[in-house]
């Protein structure tokens, strides 16, 4: 399995004088930390992906962490998500069928999480996402900001990372965008 880490945001809304992947917590970066988590799920490439003037510095950081077998590059991302995700999907081998695409921001993802996601890529599903029921309030607002509607809890989930992918399904979905905005 390949796992593509996007680090390559900008972090706006953390209000930090840098991208969210690089800010310390007790002394060690998110990016690390997430790295760290998913490597002990068992990977056998990780591409990391970040801002372009990121990519020494992220090198220099995740290196320590790889551990023998293990492939790891880093790559930079582009203006959007999509565009950091098809870097690193490009990056990945051939060789990789399943495609795990993360957010350096869930770095305390457990390992089991990724595990789920893989088993259930490989059992056949095209794609997985792990998702939570959502516990809040949600309202539904029109144009000028008046509540509308209040959806039912019950139906609603919160979709996180990692999100898999059989490799091939990812590609077209990327491919696909591509032409669009052609």
């Amino acid at each position: 399995m390949g796992v593509v880490v996007v680090a390559a945001g900008s972090g706006t809304r953390l209000g930090a004088e840098r991208p969210k992947a690089f800010v310390e917590v007790v002394g060690t970066t998110i990016l690390e930390r997430a790295v760290a988590g998913v490597l002990e799920a068992a990977v056998d490439e990780l591409v990391v992906v970040v801002p372009e003037d990121l990519v020494a510095e992220a090198t220099g950081r995740v290196d320590p962490l790889r551990p023998e077998g293990v492939d790891v590059t880093v790559v930079a991302g582009g203006a959007e998500r999509t565009d950091s995700v098809a870097a690193g999907l490009a990056a990945l081998s051939d060789a990789v069928s399943v495609v795990l695409v993360h957010d350096a921001a869930r770095a305390l993802t457990p390992p089991e999480v990724f595990g789920r996601v893989v088993d259930a890529v490989r059992a056949g599903a095209a794609g997985a996402v792990p998702a939570l029921p959502v516990v809040d309030t949600i309202k539904v607002v029109d144009d000028e900001d008046r509540v509308t509607g209040t959806p039912a809890r019950a139906s609603l989930r919160a979709v996180q990372t990692p999100q898999g992918f059989r490799r091939e399904v990812l590609a077209r979905a990327h491919a696909a965008r591509h032409e669009e905005l052609l």
